[in-house]
């Protein structure tokens, strides 16, 4: 196992970390408590010292507490995220904390942050709830030893939310597909810049980054046929040194065992020109469905209607490359889930956006595909019961 060290605060953290949303579960429901324990227990025996959860994860902190009881607390670093959608007013903060506390039967978290933190006035709402305050609070009382944020989003928004307060880490989606999408590059350098070390999540896409079509995965393969894809998506995170972290929703041993290897190796700036161009070739195999030639460049944002112009595009994309839940679950987290509605459909065909696009799309017809396509019945229905659990 690699290491590489939290320059905030001199942690040494294993490269690769065990994201605890995924454990296993019985007949899909209730956690399955051995098989996770035995999971957890052979990534802790081959160094795996990160561990991250959240509050809205059915069933996970509960699991992981029982797990950590056993002797394992002090042997990691433990996240966990709080729901802020959740808290409308100060004891809130408080009473979710002590929940979760007890749920993972442990006096202190080492990194916690504010959970999916969509927008700038998310974050301002927060203060005026007082949780600058209560966190420097919890901080000073050893209870939160870091305080940071995850983030679904595009990448001006990010930097505002980085420059909006002192953070002490952040965790975002990043992997070679998404590399000019949500915060990306561009995001992981800002706030490494900053000095915050950046935890990543989502390295695989949900999965489909260990499921690629055949020509994709043909392109892998004829580079160096000794490397999975899993490998493969791992290895290209590894190679920033600004990233500190990579999270990993494993369950199963053998996902454990194959992750656990390829963390073996990993090192920053391994790669080659020649091994960075085959990701190349591969994004340019599954972009090659894509319907928006959008580049990400954001010289359309800020749209003054609140339209997340990049995000509504990528994830369409997506829905066409690598399938419509996936579009879907991106559209969702990216646009829906802030304090204002930046998905499509809050476009009011103003076409300031189009005066600056330097790519001359036409984005108001594209936002209307866009809406047609993504915001149909099952968008509908799905997006309150979402945000319903997100506030329960």
């Amino acid at each position: 196992m690699q290491y590489r060290v939290n320059p905030r605060n001199g942690d040494r953290l294993s490269v690769l970390g065990y994201g605890c949303m995924r454990f296993s579960r019985t007949a899909g429901v209730s956690v399955n408590q051995k098989k996770s324990e035995e999971e957890m227990s052979l990534a802790l025996a081959n160094g795996v010292n990160y561990f991250d959860t959240a509050y809205l994860y059915p069933g996970s902190e509960a699991a992981l507490g029982k797990f950590l009881a056993k002797g394992h607390r002090k042997e990691v670093f433990l996240a966990t995220k709080l729901p802020f959608r959740q808290c409308r007013k100060t004891e809130d903060f408080e009473r979710i904390f002590a929940e979760q506390k007890s749920r993972l039967q442990t006096d202190y978290i080492d990194y916690y942050m504010v959970h999916m933190l969509g927008d700038l006035a998310s974050w301002k709402r927060l203060l005026s709830l007082g949780i600058a305050e209560w966190a420097a609070a919890k901080k000073a009382s050893g209870e939160i030893r870091q305080f940071g944020f995850s983030y679904h989003g595009g990448t001006d928004e990010f930097k505002r939310l980085i420059d909006a307060f002192d953070w002490d880490f952040c965790q975002i989606q990043i992997n070679y597909l998404d590399a000019k999408t949500q915060a990306g590059i561009a995001g992981m350098q800002y706030a490494a810049e900053k000095g915050l070390p950046v935890f990543v999540m989502e390295p695989l896409r949900g999965g489909s980054l260990a499921r690629l079509p055949k020509k994709a995965e043909t392109v892998f393969t004829d580079s160096d046929p000794k490397r999975t894809a899993v490998d493969q998506a791992l290895r290209w995170l590894w190679n920033f040194e600004e990233i500190t972290v990579v999270l990993s929703g494993m369950n199963d041993v053998s996902q454990v065992e194959e992750n656990c290897a390829s963390a073996d190796t990993a090192e920053a700036k391994s790669l080659s020109e020649a091994e960075l161009a085959v990701y190349d070739e591969v994004c340019s195999v599954l972009n090659s469905e894509i319907r928006v030639p959008c580049t990400s460049c954001g010289y359309c944002m800020p749209c003054p209607h609140g339209v997340d112009i990049p995000s509504c595009f990528a994830a369409y994309n997506l829905r066409w490359s690598q399938g419509w839940f996936s579009g879907m679950v991106s559209y969702v987290t990216c646009t829906s889930l802030k304090e204002k509605s930046a998905a499509a459909s809050a476009c009011v065909n103003c076409g300031l956006c189009e005066k600056k696009c330097p790519q001359g799309l036409l984005i108001r017809d594209y936002l209307d595909e866009v809406k047609t396509v993504m915001e149909g019945r099952i968008y509908k229905a799905a997006l309150p019961v979402v945000k319903k659990f997100l506030e329960r």
